[in-house]
């Protein structure tokens, strides 16, 4: 496995040629991490991803002014108000391009995964950015509160879901604080009016960042090991040799 920080963000690249005969390429996938940004934690599931057979980008949404000062959840998601998602979008399409390029890629689909924060822009990016095959969203939140800029926060991802451009996974924790089972309840019935393919998965016993091993209070072994090999199923279905590179 190659890894380097590019412009972008961590590019982390499988070693092994890619999964069709006689090709050097692999599929692509944008890795979007939670609000702290690009750390240690992202670049260990991109390693990860990278043994699996991707190419994967870690995006860094802070590339311009360096990543946010975030004491407590609800600095965190004070921040999270204030970051316009239009600019974020913007960063994630270009990571997509970016990848798509790629001599290790070109050619292959590219998905998109994120986390916490980064699941919700998963989501959003699947609604509003071209050329994605598949999303997953770990933990991304749903719902806006009332009352936001509208400049910086159009819409939520669950308003988002009708615009749906590729198949989602959705995974949850059933004792998050953050995020309502009612939302993820929400969440099932939007994608389910789409005619794009779908699962949600809720596990019960876990709360937010149950795969961040890196927080011991959150980390939920069992989900998270559960929830991995879903999402590598998941994304070797949509963007293995059968899926079509996505214009």
């Amino acid at each position: 496995m190659e890894s380097t920080e590019v412009p972008l963000g961590h590019l982390a690249l499988p070693d092994a040629p890619g999964p069709a005969a006689g090709s050097p390429t692999h599929p692509g996938v944008v890795l979007i991490p939670d609000v702290r940004g690009v750390y240690d934690h992202f670049r260990e599931l991109a390693a990860r991803l990278a043994g699996a057979g991707f190419a994967v980008l870690v995006v860094n949404l802070y590339r311009r002014e360096g990543p946010p000062r975030i004491t407590d959840v609800g600095a965190a998601m004070r921040w999270i108000r204030e970051l316009p998602d239009p600019r974020v979008l913007a960063d994630v399409q270009e990571a997509r391009d970016f990848l798509a390029s790629h001599a290790v890629v070109t050619g292959r689909p590219v998905g998109v995964i994120g986390f916490c924060m980064g699941g919700q822009y998963a989501l959003l990016a699947a609604c509003g950015c071209r050329g994605l095959a598949a999303c997953v969203s770990f933990y991304g939140m749903l719902r806006y509160e009332p009352g936001l800029d509208p400049a910086k926060k159009p819409r939520s991802p669950l308003q988002a879901i009708p615009d749906l451009r590729c198949p989602v996974l959705g995974l949850y924790g059933a004792e998050d604080a953050l995020i309502p089972v009612a939302d993820v309840r929400a969440l099932e019935e939007a994608l389910a009016r789409t005619a794009r393919p779908h699962e949600v998965r809720l596990y019960p016993g876990a709360g937010h960042a149950f795969v961040n091993d890196s927080r011991p209070d959150a980390y939920r072994p069992e989900a998270a090991r559960d929830a991995w090999e879903r999402m590598l199923g998941f994304l070797r279905h949509h963007l293995g040799e059968s899926a079509p590179a996505r214009t």
